[in-house]
Order: C-alpha cells, then sequence, then structure tokens
C-alpha cells in the first residue's frame, strides 16, 4: 500500500476513534468528579498541553472554536485547576475510555505500535496540540497506550488541517460549515452562518493538501505496514461505531 492511499484510509477512523472518547458521557462523569464541567474538561484537558498560557495561545490551536468561547472556557478552568494537570487528567480520561471500549479488539499491541512509529516520524511544525500530546506518556497497557496514540495522531492531522485551511483561503468558520455545519453551535458560533457553497472547492483543496502534509509522516512504514495499520484501524473503528 502506497503512502497516499494509507493517508487516505485512516484518515476518518484516526478522526472519529481519537476523538470519540471527547463527547462520551464517561469523560463527562470523569471531569464532573474534579470539578469541571464538560466544556471546561475539554477545554483546559485538550489545551492544557500547551502549557500555562495565555487564552490567545489556545485560541490559535483550537481554530475551528469561536475566539471568544475558548477563553472563557480557559480562563475559568484554570481557577479551578492547573492546565497542566488538567491534561493529566484529560490524557487518563482518554486512556480510561481506551480499556472501557477496545479491549475486545483484537491487535491493539501490533496498533500501538505502529502508531507509534507513525507519531515519532511526524514533524510537530505547525501542529502545537500534536506536539504537546506527543510528550504526554503513554500508558503501558495496550487499550490505553493505542487510545492516546489515536487522539496523538487526530491532534497532527487537525493541526496541519488548520495550516490547509488558512492556505486555501477560508476562514476556520468557513470550513466548519462545509465539513460539519451541524457542529457550529457547538463550536460557539452563532447564526448567520457563512454560505457554504461559494467554500466547498476551497474546503476540499484544503482537504487535499491535509492529507499531503500527513504524508511523511506515513513514510516511515513499510508497505506492508501500511496494510496493517489501515486493517487494525478498521477494526477499532467498526468496535466505536458499533
Amino acid at each position: 500500500m502506497d503512502v497516499e492511499t494509507c493517508v487516505a484510509r485512516t484518515a476518518q477512523p484516526i478522526v472519529s476513534c481519537g476523538g470519540a472518547f471527547m463527547l462520551h458521557p464517561d469523560t463527562t462523569a470523569r471531569g464532573e468528579a474534579v470539578g469541571l464541567d464538560f466544556a471546561s474538561f475539554y477545554g483546559l484537558g485538550r489545551g492544557g498541553v500547551l502549557g500555562d498560557v495565555d487564552a490567545d495561545v489556545v485560541i490559535s490551536a483550537f481554530a475551528f472554536f469561536e475566539p471568544g468561547i475558548v477563553r472563557g472556557l480557559w480562563d475559568g478552568a484554570r481557577t479551578k485547576m492547573t492546565p497542566a494537570e488538567g491534561a493529566e487528567r484529560y490524557a487518563a480520561a482518554c486512556a480510561d475510555w481506551g480499556r472501557d471500549h477496545l479491549a475486545s479488539v483484537d491487535g491493539l499491541d501490533e496498533l500501538a505500535t505502529l502508531l507509534a512509529k507513525v507519531s515519532q516520524a511526524a514533524s510537530p511544525v505547525g501542529a502545537p496540540l500534536f506536539a504537546g500530546w506527543r510528550a504526554m506518556p503513554l500508558p503501558d497497557d495496550a487499550p490505553g497506550r493505542a487510545m492516546q496514540l489515536m487522539h496523538v495522531l487526530r491532534e497532527l492531522r487537525g493541526g496541519l488541517h488548520i495550516c490547509a485551511v488558512l492556505a486555501a483561503g477560508l476562514t476556520p468558520a468557513e470550513a466548519l460549515m462545509v465539513g460539519n455545519p451541524d457542529s457550529m453551535p457547538l463550536f460557539g458560533w452563532s447564526e448567520p452562518y457563512p454560505d457554504p457553497e461559494p467554500h466547498r472547492s476551497a474546503h476540499a483543496e484544503a482537504e487535499a493538501a491535509t492529507n499531503r502534509l500527513v504524508a511523511p509522516a506515513f513514510a516511515a512504514l513499510d508497505h506492508s505496514e501500511r496494510e496493517r495499520l489501515v486493517e487494525l484501524l478498521d477494526g477499532v473503528y467498526a468496535a466505536v461505531s458499533a
């Protein structure tokens, strides 16, 4: 399997599986247990790897969210917990979700090994959340480790997608309206929303550019490893989607 095919075949599984824990009630409950509601746990937990920074730094990394929403979440959550602690607790929630939902999936040790190889080969340039999450300690067990590594590679694609969207001449809100219009309220945007029709061609260009930017990391795998990665991720995707 060539690199381009592997990137295209793994994009949806990585995005869906790597973020599956974020919206799940189990993760919300883990945040509430330490005094953070869903949004605060998401904001501080996901962004905590960036450090104890001004909200503008987080806004730059959470590009698809309305900036004022991010600032409010970040500044509010930091009064309850440090970003470092938030990231640690979010990583634990990610790993726990993997243990709870993926333990019966075959090949998780092998999947984690392949994902780690891709992660280590990737450049952190343009993907600050990926860089921060890659530096987080990994769990020792296969379900927790595989789940966190899927999240890490999701952040790689997400960071490089922001670069591609901007290079295509789109605003984050325009790109979101084309790619996932139902999520506009969740991401803090208010009506009137941008008309998606004039931006579909640029959005397709951005998706293709994202694949090109991600591809060098997957070149670290040989042909058979890429085939196996696709197979294993398809298995996890089927389990998560069931």
